[in-house]
């Protein structure tokens, strides 16, 4: 038989361990800003990179748009659990400037329109490293840090891509 003090200390434990489970799985307005943001980021950079799929004349500019839907693809998939939970509206076209930023490349050809796209993907690129950079940092949440850093990780990888790319253009 357990006497009130047991019953009160084990009652007193579980919520505890509750809510810092709870508490560990908590967002904040900053993880879920930083998510709308990276949520954006993504469709602007698969829109772009479909655009450069079809018209860039470089073979390698062509490539590394490829490789940026694909990879922005599955980022965006291994986002989408956050996105879900959270309840963010996931965006479906480009924010303002980008949509700028379409009409721009889309009025060009040959090496003005490659230079111009690898422009803005070393850019966005460096953008999103900070943004990933400074969320994997401050974040609380566990798992939606692992998920910042692997996102990081391929940020940074797209960045060096295109920064390379640029010297070669």
């Amino acid at each position: 038989m357990r006497t009130p003090k047991t019953t009160l200390c084990c009652t007193a434990l579980a919520i505890i361990s509750l809510s810092v489970t709870i508490g560990a799985r908590a967002q904040s307005d900053d993880d879920k800003k930083f998510l709308a943001t990276a949520a954006q980021s993504g469709v602007n950079e698969i829109k772009l990179s479909q655009l450069a799929e079809e018209k860039a004349s470089n073979a390698d500019v062509k490539a590394f748009a490829h490789k940026m839907v694909v990879e922005h693809k599955r980022l965006s998939a291994q986002m989408k659990p956050f996105v879900t939970e959270w309840s963010i509206a996931p965006p479906t076209d480009l924010d303002d400037d980008h949509k700028k930023e379409y009409a721009k490349l889309n009025g060009l050809s040959g090496g003005d329109f490659d230079k111009e796209y690898i422009d803005e993907m070393v850019s966005d690129h460096a953008t999103a490293l900070r943004d990933f950079t400074s969320e994997a940092k401050d974040t609380k949440d566990v798992k939606f840090r692992a998920a910042v850093l692997k996102g990081k990780t391929v940020v940074a990888a797209h960045k060096n891509m295109a920064y390379d790319l640029k010297k070669k253009l």
